[in-house]
């Protein structure tokens, strides 16, 4: 073996929001990567229009960076990868982790380890990587920077970390001001220390450069040019421009190719090189059929590499092609063929997610790692043009030695005090098992293991029961047995009787027993879903009447109408929201919920002969 001691491949992992992408940043700007002058975004890693909007990394994105540690002549070349911290991402962060050599586990000061940070060390720790502990946001009020380093060796020890591992070196940093230190008390400007800990600790990659290339693809990109780009880390070899390779698919197959373009990474940048070797990360062009998880290898020796074994998916959802009376009037991809097509291209690089047929031709049953996997798959097609419906998300049960069991989430609450008995009496209502209690300062943090359908709609109510002062996190926790019944919505749904636009006098008569989803002058069509009864059952309403007009006046009868502001759903919203019998509507401008059969009398005589069948891979209704 010998090393390239010239570079270093690391991965910044940590729950969501502990400032993995902000330190990200830093590291970019102290090294020079950006002009003085240069305007920079914050954020820059977080590239995609999601990503900015909701605050978090929901892609795996590469970079790099030189840094020429003091008494040394030569730089240093430092792979970074940014994973999301996310589980419902977590097919991002197993495939990446495949292309470093060490780690940095970033811990929020105050927080300490979440369920999120728990993940994804596991995942570092089952393929040996070298782990370096930073504890970022130290100049934090509440911040406890000794306690979270304990908590933190902890969970090391939980998890099984090698005596190696364990012997991490730790880093205090305040990643948003570019500071980092070796103990608490010391004096910093910069983040020297955790360059100088990336160099010594995190060992140099490995392997032969004399033998047969030979590069597992972990990430695909796709240029107008080129076409696909496969990214990965070399594991042995060298590859030079126009050299013949072979492509061994998943599946077996082994396919011929020729090396078009290869890219290395420099800051934001993918520079052309003509040639690579051992450990360097590269982007490869020619290769138009290659998938994530398959393999380049030099056409002397096309031996595969083993790719990394992906979580299965946990929630599943049914796509359907838009048939409501608004269809085909915002979007522009509205077919069966155009919806199956585009789910067809996600497969080839959202490497967690499942799409099975169904009988219907028009219905995709889609798999994903949660709820909100899910939902950014759904607002990207939306973006993109896509009319659909979607269904509400049901858990996929499994069968494990005879016994039916379904996933188990770790939830992890921090709330108000004033608040901590309405949500243990919630999540008891939906077959929460309390594990921990732990006060402190006012505060209070809950944990609890959860059935991961009873977390289905519970976002909205703890938002609601804690005043939005609550903070959740939950992480999969693995299957356990089938916990029982399960209440969905404890109130009914207001459906519009007739199609028209919505008149504020028709919603006015009935706000007192309501809460509307939509506002006056929307339109609506029979069998949409307006608004929440304040009562169990659902109710139909014509939001489209209008008060008659007459030449007569009345004393009294022409008050004001004054409405209350409408609860406008977003999209996950609206997808926790709906029952089994309904679907959201989801079009370039509009969110809407609707039945699945829209007219009433179809509706009550469907609702009298319900089947007492479970539905999905037998799951039981919950």
């Amino acid at each position: 073996m010998y090393g390239r001691e010239e570079i270093r491949n690391i991965a910044i992992i940590a729950h969501v929001d502990h400032g993995k992408t902000t330190l990200v940043d830093q590291l970019l700007r102290q090294t020079g990567t950006f002009r003085d002058n240069q305007v920079v975004e914050t954020r820059v890693m977080d590239s995609n229009d999601l990503e900015r909007e909701r605050g978090i990394t929901i892609l795996a994105k590469n970079t790099a960076v030189f840094y020429q540690p003091k008494k040394s002549k030569s730089k240093i070349k430092i792979n970074i990868v940014d994973t999301p911290g996310h589980s419902d991402f977590s097919g991002e962060v197993e495939r990446t982790l495949k292309m470093v050599d060490g780690v940095l586990l970033l811990v929020d000061a105050a927080e300490g380890p979440l369920p999120g940070t728990k993940f994804v060390l596991k995942k570092s720790l089952d393929l040996h990587l070298q782990p370096i502990v930073v504890i970022n946001k130290i100049d934090r009020k509440d911040a406890r920077p000794h306690e979270v380093l304990d908590e933190v060796f902890e969970l090391f020890l939980s998890l099984g970390a090698t005596d190696a591992q364990l012997d991490f070196p730790t880093i205090y940093a305040i990643s948003k001001r570019g500071i980092a230190k070796r103990e608490l008390d010391e004096e910093s400007d910069n983040l020297e220390p955790l360059f100088d800990a990336i160099i010594k600790k995190v060992p140099a990659p490995d392997g032969n450069a004399a033998e047969p290339f030979r590069m597992l693809v972990t990430t695909i990109d796709y240029s107008d040019y080129l076409g696909r780009l496969g990214i990965g880390k070399i594991s042995r070899g060298k590859i030079s421009f126009g050299s013949p390779m072979k492509v061994i698919h998943r599946d077996g197959g082994i396919e011929d190719a020729r090396v078009t373009k290869i890219y290395t990474f420099e800051g934001l940048k993918r520079v052309e090189a003509q040639e690579a070797s051992v450990g360097d990360i590269i982007a490869i062009a020619g290769m138009e059929d290659v998938d994530i998880g398959e393999t380049i290898a030099d056409a002397a020796d096309p031996t595969p590499l083993p790719f990394v074994a992906i979580e299965e998916p946990t929630i599943s959802m049914n796509f359907v092609v838009n048939n409501s009376p608004f269809a085909g009037q915002e979007g522009k991809y509205v077919t069966t063929r155009n919806l199956g097509e585009r789910l067809a291209r996600e497969l080839r690089s959202n490497v967690s997610l499942r799409v099975e047929l169904t009988d219907s031709p028009d219905i995709f049953r889609v798999s994903g790692r949660g709820e909100l996997h899910l939902s950014v798959l759904i607002e990207n097609m939306r973006r993109e043009g896509f009319e659909l419906q979607v269904s509400r998300p049901e858990v996929i049960y499994k069968t494990i030695a005879d016994v039916l069991c379904e996933p188990m989430e770790h939830v992890i609450i921090d709330v108000p005090d004033e608040f901590v008995g309405t949500v243990i009496e919630n999540l008891g209502r939906r077959k929460g098992e309390m594990k921990n209690m732990i006060a402190s300062n006012g505060n209070t943090r809950l944990e609890f293991f959860v059935p991961s359908r009873g977390l289905i709609g519970f976002r909205n109510e703890f938002m609601t029961q804690t005043k939005g002062t609550g903070i959740l996190h939950h992480n999969f926790h693995g299957y356990e047995p089938f916990k029982g019944e399960l209440d969905h919505r404890t109130k009914g749904a207001l459906v519009a009787m007739e199609g028209g636009e919505a008149v504020a006098y028709g919603m006015w008569k009935l706000q007192e027993r309501s809460t509307f989803f939509l506002e006056p002058g929307t339109r609506v069509y029979p069998g949409m879903i307006v608004g929440e009864n304040a009562r169990e059952h659902d109710m139909t309403v014509n939001v489209c009447k209008s008060k008659q007009l007459t030449n007569m006046r009345a004393s009294g009868s022409d008050e004001a109408v004054r409405l209350e502001p409408p609860h406008l759903l977003t999209l996950e919203q609206a997808i926790e929201w709906i029952g089994d019998d309904e679907y959201v509507e989801v079009t370039p401008k509009s969110v809407r919920l609707r039945k699945k059969i829209l007219d009433a009398n179809e509706r009550n005589r469907a609702a009298k002969k319900k089947p007492d069948t479970a539905t999905g891979e037998n799951a039981p209704k919950g």
